[in-house]
């Protein structure tokens, strides 16, 4: 990520700190956008699992049924290093046999069932507990500044940045996902593959230094057989001698969706930056998001339209860039408009980006329900305490990241 992004809470000072100095310090729990029937062939069942991603679990739990992983319904994907609670389904299972699941990392705590399979973002809302510890300033100064900042984020919303983890661990998501859409494979495979950078393992480096060489085949050795896409890539680069846009097309789409959607974050960090502090202010032109239903409108009168936003009925939007996309006009289009023109992307470009990440807007904020903070101390020593819930997308650690001033991950 190269953006670089304001804080709303500026006038506060920073209290640092560090979460997940263990599992048990970050733990999140899905709420069900609807509840289970109780009857149905689908088998929904919650999870509590620890230390390991939320597609591992499915692919573990999918292999002790016997069943392929895409037979297994998500509502959401939870973080790896917490302890985190989710539901998931299947179906033609017997109850008995989900409840006797034995997957490391992973318990089955509750079984029912339902008519349909839990589907991507059938998800209401995700409940947070997090402890924060290693602050820099003292613990009493911390709490007081946390519940000031707290305060202010309530009223005015938390600024709803994509956080670091969507850049990924080189934080080149959002350069890969603009090569994607600007068709640029050649530039793709030499981002994907080489370019080493100073942070990452030296066999990683090595391998990479070796691709830029065009020493494919010594390359496709050096990189660690978890590395599947990297190591089709190049063995596509040895069979073809040398073909980048065939090494490029071996590179699952999954990935290729993830990578274009770290470029739309980019993007629409960069807007969301622009338009700091004045995330609760609605302009003429705005895209204005309904915060009750998710619909959105063209606004023609931001003044007509300021009260409803001061009470956190209505937000402002930001891009994410897409053929599908609404542009804005009048005042916002005048802040909007010109980051985006910048990437030069014409109508091909963006109907690409459509092919793998739909375009549409995002509010520029979120309001965090529920918040609670409190102060405690166990056996690695004290630590603050945060309560709060957030709506699916809702990053907690940009929550935190506004309150620490510092990154968080």
């Amino acid at each position: 990520m190269e953006t670089k992004l304001p804080f709303l809470t500026q006038g506060l000072s920073a209290i640092g700190g560090k979460i997940k100095t263990r599992p048990e310090d970050f733990y999140v729990e899905e709420l069900p956008l609807y509840e289970a029937s109780g009857e149905g062939t689908h088998i929904y069942f919650q999870i509590e699992k620890c230390e390991i991603p939320t597609m591992d679990a499915v692919s573990a739990i999918a292999k002790a049924l016997g069943r392929a992983k895409s037979d297994i319904g998500c509502a959401g994907h939870k973080d790896a290093r917490a302890v985190t609670r989710q539901w998931l389904s299947v179906e033609h299972v017997k109850p008995e046999i989900v409840e006797a699941i034995l997957v490391p990392k992973v318990r089955v705590l509750q079984v029912t069932r339902h008519k349909n399979k839990l589907k991507t973002g059938h998800l209401k809302a995700n409940k947070f507990k997090i402890k924060l510890r290693d602050c820099i300033v003292p613990m009493a100064q911390a709490a007081k500044i946390a519940g000031e900042a707290i305060i202010i984020l309530e009223k005015r919303g938390v600024p709803n940045y994509y956080g670091l983890q969507r850049f990924g661990s080189r934080n080149d998501s959002h350069i890969l996902g603009q090569f994607i859409a600007k068709g640029q494979t050649d530039e793709f495979a030499d981002q994907f593959l080489g370019r080493p950078t100073a942070d990452e393992l030296p066999v990683i480096i090595e391998a990479r230094k070796l691709y830029e060489a065009g020493n494919f085949e010594e390359s496709y050795k050096r990189w660690p057989w978890n590395f599947a896409d990297q190591r089709r890539a190049l063995r596509t680069l040895i069979e073809t001698g040398g073909n980048k846009r065939k090494a490029y097309n071996v590179v699952d789409k999954n990935l290729k969706r993830f990578l274009v959607s770290a470029f739309q974050s980019e993007l629409f960090n960069e807007v969301l930056a622009a338009r700091m502090p004045d995330i609760d202010k609605i302009l003429t032109g705005d895209m204005a998001y309904k915060h009750e239903n998710g619909a959105m409108f063209a606004v023609t009168d931001a003044a007509a339209e300021q009260p409803r936003c001061d009470r956190f009925e209505i937000s402002p939007t930001g891009p994410l860039l897409g053929i599908s996309m609404r542009k804005l006009e009048a005042d916002a289009g005048a802040i909007e408009n010109p980051i985006l023109e910048r990437t030069g992307l014409n109508d091909r470009d963006l109907e690409q980006i459509d092919n793998f990440a739909r375009g549409g807007r995002r509010p520029l904020r979120f309001k965090p329900q529920d918040c609670a903070l409190a102060t405690g101390k166990d056996g690695l020593g004290e630590y603050l305490e945060f309560s709060f819930t957030l709506d699916p997308g809702c990053y907690a650690t940009t929550l935190l990241r506004e309150i620490c001033k510092t990154e968080i991950s």
